[in-house]
């Protein structure tokens, strides 16, 4: 039997798992054709910090190499990038001619930075932070160069700020917001954030609005101006202000969008033979940026070209927990607080620790960790679950562990005395306090 053709356009860790999870479930179904506009085989690009920081190399991030695509019998074209899709001839176009005809069409295109609309931000030394391109270019600028900027107090602006720190450069982040992380954290873990990366050195202005970028008489950016007329020096200006999904292929295609390619529980486009995932697609009114939705939809998708089709993609109950120069992190559902809900926090400043946990109608809606998030993944099952926490209410703020022995006492099990967490050891110096949000 004739094979079908399937072509995937984007190189990425989204479009080449679902390949993955295809393979696994059907590995003769499809010719596979890969484009990627990167010269590079699939990496993760999470961990483009790490080599920023100088803790790993590019080599070592790589998640599928040459070999693999070949042992697959995938056809590859690298550094090509897709120009135009016909969906009446059912073919892509690259912009150096290639072409490849589909049965099947996998758009995975990611998002590009978004480039502050102020003056001055074409010059030299004006960079999105993406891929291993923009890696490099940081890199070597560190070098050369003294002043960095970093404009966006997200992850990736904070990545972007401790590598280059740790390569020698004067570093400042600029935000708008007035807490660091602030999708990720409240604002006390927030401001613990900050006043845990100035003690290594990095500096912070927010909330602070960018006016324009200055030129230093040869087309290369030499400060940043600021709408209050205060100016720093800039070297290097670091553009982390967030990401848009890479859609114009898709809407010159005539494919529906809105912050993002439509698609359905089954990750397909209104023309069913296209489909789309990862961050340049829009699932129920939602562009998922983070990689543990990325992989739930791999798999459904995976499973609608294998044609077996009992797979849905139904949303994903996000958490992040993350790890930024040495300190942990850790958010999931509604940690701001939500009406009618109650917060519970563990405030242990000697230990450098602090908890919330927010309830509503007996069940945890949220949490947020900062230096400890060792219960993490515990009380993100809970939110998922949406389960009952009232028996539990007084002892979960310790953790896992601590519920565990309270419940092994309670029913009469032999108990280990004298083994408390950390967290318990530490009460005495703590502040637990609750107050209704």
């Amino acid at each position: 039997m004739q094979k079908l053709k399937l072509v995937l356009i984007g190189n990425g860790m989204a479009g080449v798992r679902t390949l993955e999870e295809l393979l696994k479930l059907t590995p003769d179904l499809y010719d596979i054709t890969v484009f990627g506009a990167e010269p590079h085989p699939n990496y993760n690009r999470i961990m483009l910090s790490p080599v920023l920081a100088g803790e790993q190399t590019f080599e070592e991030i790589v998640l599928n190499d040459l070999n693999w695509y070949h042992d697959n019998g995938i056809t590859l074209h690298l550094g090509k990038r897709v120009s135009q899709i016909d969906r009446r001839a059912r073919k892509v176009i690259a912009e150096d001619g290639t072409e490849a005809s589909y049965d099947r069409l996998l758009l995975a295109t990611g998002s590009t930075p978004f480039m502050l609309p102020v003056p001055g931000n074409d010059l030299d030394g004006v960079i999105g932070y993406r891929d291993i391109a923009d890696t490099q270019l940081m890199m070597d600028t560190a070098t050369t160069h003294k002043h960095a900027v970093v404009i966006g107090g997200g992850l990736l602006g904070l990545e972007a700020a401790n590598g280059l720190k740790l390569r020698g450069m004067d570093v400042t982040v600029v935000h708008i917001g007035e807490w660091l992380l602030d999708r990720q954290l409240d604002p006390t873990a927030g401001k613990l954030l900050q006043s845990s990366l100035e003690e290594r050195g990095l500096k912070f202005l927010l909330p602070q609005f960018t006016d324009s970028l200055i030129d230093n008489g040869e087309g290369r950016v030499c400060a940043v101006k600021f709408t209050n007329g205060s100016v720093i020096p800039a070297d290097l200006v670091v553009m982390a202000a967030g990401i848009r999904p890479n859609i114009e292929l898709a809407e010159n295609a005539g494919l529906a969008c809105n912050r993002g390619i439509l698609v359905n529980d089954t990750l397909q486009t209104f023309d069913p033979r296209v489909y789309a995932i990862g961050e340049c697609a829009s699932h129920r009114g939602i562009a998922y940026g983070l990689v543990a939705p990325l992989f739930e939809q791999a798999k459904v998708c995976a499973n609608h070209l294998a044609m077996l089709g009992y797979g849905r993609y139904q949303g994903s109950v996000t958490s992040t927990k993350l790890k930024v120069t040495g300190i942990d992190l850790f958010s999931a559902g509604e940690f701001m607080g939500a009406d009618g809900s109650e917060t519970i926090t563990l405030s242990d400043p000697i230990g450098g620790v602090y908890k919330k946990l927010v309830v509503k109608d007996d069940k945890l809606v949220g949490a947020c960790l900062y230096g400890d998030t060792s219960d993490g993944a515990w009380y993100f099952r809970m939110v998922k679950e949406n389960r009952n926490i009232s028996e539990i209410r007084d002892q979960m703020m310790f953790g896992e562990a601590c519920v565990g022995a309270a419940n092994t006492t309670q029913n009469g099990a032999e108990s280990q005395a004298g083994q408390n967490t950390p967290a318990i050891q530490r009460l005495a110096d703590a502040e637990l306090t609750g107050a209704n949000a």
